[in-house]
């Protein structure tokens, strides 16, 4: 007699839809609050200046993991992909944790560029940030769509999220390096 797997019982499915959705609406709900009240968690003495190149390294090592991932599927490689897709979940994982750590201190850091570069890094935070929003909730499906065997649904949804979370992990690498100068 076999012991039926929770995450593929199709009674279980519902509960960790609701899930995926509730926590794909409230990381964004979080994030808009610390950046319009900013310092309200603050903990006093808490250092994390090196946090945004932290961040960065994650992202980094994020858009990597997505890559290779990619790379394997490609090749018919599922156990590679598997792999990969969670180390990259888990990398964003951890990114989303540093993030929010450092901006629950309260720390603006303003642009200093002028000119072209300004436009162009607004341009890229805009839809970093926008895209960003949207990111959580379609890496939270399409991983539900996988871990319950619904791989047709899973590459539909994958279709759009890989190409949404790469770019948000490589736009949040370069958005560090050019607001990095003016950090203090």
């Amino acid at each position: 007699m076999t012991t039926p797997n929770p995450v593929t019982n199709s009674g279980n499915f519902t509960k960790y839809k609701i899930a995926a959705g509730i926590l794909g609406a409230l990381v964004p709900l979080a994030v808009a609050v610390l950046y319009f009240l900013p310092g309200v968690f603050r903990i006093p003495g808490a250092d994390v200046k090196m946090l945004p190149a932290v961040n960065a390294g994650l992202n980094s090592l994020t858009a990597v993991f997505l890559m290779l991932g990619y790379y394997f599927i490609r090749r018919g490689n599922v156990a590679r992909h598997r792999a990969m897709m969670g180390i990259a979940f888990l990398l964003g994982s951890l990114f989303l944790v540093s993030y929010v750590a450092y901006h629950s201190q309260g720390i603006v850091t303003k642009f200093g560029g002028q000119g072209l570069i300004r436009g162009v890094y607004y341009f890229i935070l805009l839809t970093h940030i926008l895209l960003a929003a949207i990111t959580v909730g379609l890496v939270l499906f399409t991983l539900y769509f996988a871990l319950t065997e619904q791989f047709q649904k899973h590459r539909r949804i994958a279709r759009w999220t890989y190409p949404i979370w790469l770019y948000v992990s490589v736009t949040g690498v370069v958005v560090y390096f050019m607001i990095a100068p003016y950090y203090t």
